[in-house]
């Protein structure tokens, strides 16, 4: 992520396993979505809910942003509230055909709304097909996918830029207009209306220090000069343990006065290896113990592959010890193939890519004696959301997402684009389990408390307290 422009029309910034030695590798750095707090501090005042974003635009389903952006709810929406509504409310504008588990069955039903998600439909790129287990292009007619996604809190949108959780909206005013015209069904708003609308969203902090830091960037103030507006924070001995976790590994990612800017780019370059055209990763000749991928130059990328999407395909298998919020719900099984361009003549890559005849699990090798394996790291037989590939039609956007900012993150469970976790506890488990041995400066010592899947994969990153201490902050940033 990049600073952010200033104010007057504030714009910020851009923001498993494995059954071998591969695992280590495929760990990838996790980036946790949305925190509240264990002692009382100045909370921020209610602002006034701008009646454009509350109330419904003519000509649409009647859902309004905050339909699924509920102001009570710090402006994202829970589980909770979506069983709540549908116990006494049915007939709520929430519960349109759109987000039905199947929109087109005689009788809706509303699981994945259960759980906090929202079908999102979205266009392929004109060098992207949809393609089957068998290589085959099954590519919709309308050209179109859908996705299952969590919806982010507004809070600090005044310092996040781009929105959505692949990026696609550049502006507050495309996001506004993209969810009347994709979630409610409406036409286009008028300039004024739109504006209006994301004025009101730059108004939302999650505290006063997010604000503090709007404040300082609109009065001129440089990006990287920005105050440390939490050292003044009064935190208990657990908090500060945990502060200093959150410096050592979560700040690579999640830095920044906007707590969502890589700072660390060394840990981001390698979630980005090379690739060859059938998919799989391109490995150093001759070939190293461990394996050395060769990693594709990506500076200017601020997205990344979090393992998020991966984690979810092993929910989907019933492989993996995480105990996901969303093991219920089924997820689309997706495979793409990549071209240089939209004549769609010159593949570039499939992915996942197709895995090795006989076991998948088996440690593969290609006649370098490099493993055979997709950018995860590990067998994938398809993916659940292409994240921001879906935008770019880069091959390396492969399941990548945004980084989110983690202030006020204690506030907005569940977490994931995919809400794959329900509680912070969850959150800092996968990441010291799954996410974090591909990054030894991320690994941090102590004796780590037995790991729940046993001998197979990386073992744990963290310590039992460290992950405590990490949490109780957490919910105070």
């Amino acid at each position: 992520m990049i600073q952010p422009p200033l104010p007057g029309d504030l714009q910020p910034a851009a923001g498993a396993r494995n059954h071998s030695s591969l695992a280590a590798m495929g760990a990838i750095a996790l980036l946790a979505t949305s925190a509240c707090g264990t002692k009382a501090e100045p909370t921020e005042p209610a602002v006034p809910v701008e009646p454009l974003f509350k109330d419904a635009f003519q000509g649409t389903n009647g859902r309004s942003c905050a339909t699924c952006h509920v102001p009570e709810d710090n402006f994202t929406l829970t589980p909770d509230h979506v069983a709540r509504l549908l116990a006494t409310n049915p007939k709520d504008p929430l519960f349109a055909a759109i987000d039905a588990d199947d929109p087109g069955a005689e009788t809706l039903t509303f699981e994945h709304l259960k759980k906090g998600l929202v079908r999102v439909w979205l266009p392929l790129p004109a060098n992207m097909d949809v393609i089957d287990d068998a290589g085959n292009v099954t590519t919709p007619p309308d050209r179109k996918i859908f996705v299952w996604r969590g919806v982010p809190s507004i809070a600090d949108a005044a310092l996040t830029a781009p929105y959505q959780l692949d990026g696609r909206e550049e502006t507050l005013e495309e996001q506004a207009q993209g969810a009347l015209t994709g979630h409610s069904g409406g036409g286009q708003a008028s300039k004024a209306e739109l504006e209006r609308i994301a004025e009101f969203e730059r108004s939302v902090f999650s505290s006063d220090r997010a604000r503090e830091v709007a404040d300082e960037l609109a009065s001129g103030v440089e990006f990287g000069e920005v105050s440390d507006v939490e050292a003044a924070m009064e935190l208990s001995p657990a908090e500060e343990r945990g502060r200093e976790v959150y410096e050592k590994v979560c700040a690579s990612c999640h830095g920044g006065a906007n707590k969502a800017t890589i700072v660390d780019r060394a840990v981001h370059d390698l979630a980005f290896p090379a690739l060859k055209p059938d998919g799989t990763v391109l490995f150093e000749v001759p070939a190293a113990n461990p394996p050395i991928p060769v990693l594709a130059a990506q500076p200017g990328n601020e997205f990344i592959n979090i393992g998020s999407a991966m984690e979810n395909f092993l929910v989907q298998l019933g492989a993996t010890e995480h105990e996901s919020f969303t093991k219920d719900v089924s997820f689309p099984a997706y495979r793409f193939r990549f071209y240089k361009d939209a004549s769609r003549a010159e593949v570039l890559a499939d992915l996942p890519p197709a895995l090795p005849p006989g076991d998948p699990f088996s440690d593969a090798v290609d006649p370098d004696g490099n493993p055979i394996t997709g950018p995860n790291f590990f067998p994938q037989f398809f993916t659940t959301d292409p994240g921001r590939a879906v935008i770019t039609g880069s091959p390396h956007d492969f399941e990548a997402f945004d980084i989110p900012t983690l202030r006020g993150i204690g506030r907005t469970a569940p977490y994931w684009h995919n809400n794959i976790s329900e509680t912070l506890e969850d959150v800092v488990s996968l990441y010291s389990d799954h996410l974090l041995a591909k990054f030894p400066s991320l690994t941090l010592p102590g004796e780590k408390e037995p790991d729940p899947d046993g001998d197979i994969g990386p073992p744990e990153a963290l310590t039992r307290e460290q992950k405590s201490d990490l949490v109780a902050f957490l919910r105070r940033l």
